[in-house]
C-alpha cells in the first residue's frame, strides 16, 4: 500500500500502525542500533511505481524505517512524499548487484554504491527482523 504522506493525516498513520505496528520507542531503537536507513539512490522500480519516481533525469532517494510487523519505504518525489507500507509476510529481499525490495507485486531496485554499503547493517538488522518474524509461523512439511 503506497500512501501520499506529504502532510501528516491521522488517518494514514492508524493504517499503518494497524498493518505494521507502532514505532519502535525511543530507547528501543538505541538498543537495536538504529531502526532506519540512510538515504539509497534508486535504480529502477516497477511499472507500477513509476508515477511515484521523477520524470526528468533527476536522481531518485528512498530511506526505509523498521516496525515490529513490517517496513516503510519513503520515497521522495520533488516536494512530495509517499511512503509503502509493506508487512514483514509480503517482504522479500534480493541481493543483486545492490539490493532489491519486492513486495504486493511491485519492486524497487537500489543502486550499488557508497550510499548502499553504508546500510549494509541496516539490511543485516531487517533481514534478521523477517527470518524471526517468519519464524513465528514455521510449520512442519509433509516430506
Amino acid at each position: 500500500m503506497i500512501l501520499d504522506s506529504t502532510y501528516n493525516n491521522k488517518e494514514h498513520k492508524q493504517i499503518i500502525n494497524d498493518l505494521i505496528g507502532k514505532p519502535y520507542s525511543f530507547f528501543e531503537s538505541l538498543r537495536m542500533k538504529g531502526i532506519g536507513s540512510k538515504r539509497m539512490m534508486i535504480e529502477k522500480v516497477s511499472p507500477n511505481l513509476e508515477s511515484y519516481m521523477n520524470k526528468v533525469s533527476d536522481i531518485n532517494y528512498a530511506n526505509m524505517e523498521m516496525r515490529p510487523y513490517g517496513l516503510l519505504i519513503y520515497i521522495n518525489k520533488g516536494l512530495k512524499n509517499f511512503t509503502w507500507v509493506i508487512p514483514y509476510y509480503q517482504l522479500v529481499l534480493y541481493k543483486t548487484n545492490g539490493a532489491s525490495i519486492h513486495a504486493q507485486g511491485k519492486f524497487i531496485h537500489f543502486r550499488n554504491n557508497k550510499t548502499f554499503k553504508e546500510n549494509k547493517s541496516f539490511f543485516r538488522k531487517l533481514m534478521a527482523a523477517k527470518v524471526r518474524f517468519d519464524e513465528q509461523y514455521n510449520f512442519q512439511s509433509a516430506f
